[in-house]
């Protein structure tokens, strides 16, 4: 991870339980980065950052859609990024693929990906309480500021 400091923004999607709201913001507190919901977010104001983070639950094995959304109205930009998810799945970061693959076609170089569980009820494990209840916890916050402290 070659980042060096400079201007960072974060942009993300948190929905049914705010988990990956929560890991935003840990890593927004480290990075001094500016956090923004992606539905609210101007392709321009790319420009003026250096590393742009970008994160999701995931959902039907992929990111949020509002984050594709977003990257079909950017043009080409040579500037660094980070993905990041929250799941009800174990090791999540495998559904980074589509993501990492439509910002590298649009000029981001990727020098880092995070994942970590979330608490979900999507579909069949709303029967049974859910999944992973609690997470992300303080041991998962801390991870995301290890991570971003990193970059």
């Amino acid at each position: 991870m070659e980042w060096k400091k400079g201007r960072a923004l974060i942009l993300y999607f948190s929905f049914h339980h705010k988990n990956t709201e929560k890991i935003a913001k840990a890593m927004a507190e480290v990075l001094g980065a500016d956090l923004v919901e992606v539905t609210k977010a101007n392709p321009e104001m790319i420009l003026n950052y250096d590393l742009i983070g970008f994160g999701s639950g995931i959902y039907a094995f992929s990111h949020h859609r509002s984050l594709f959304e977003f990257l079909k109205k950017l043009n080409s930009v040579p500037k660094k990024a980070f993905v990041f998810s929250t799941s009800g799945v174990p090791n999540g970061i495998i559904f980074h693929k589509k993501l990492r693959k439509e910002l590298i076609k649009k000029g981001f170089e990727i020098v880092g990906e995070f994942n970590c569980p979330g608490f979900d009820t999507f579909g069949p494990f709303k029967l049974f309480g859910g999944i992973n209840k609690g997470r992300p916890n303080d041991a998962d916050i801390q991870k995301a500021r290890e991570f971003a402290k990193n970059l």
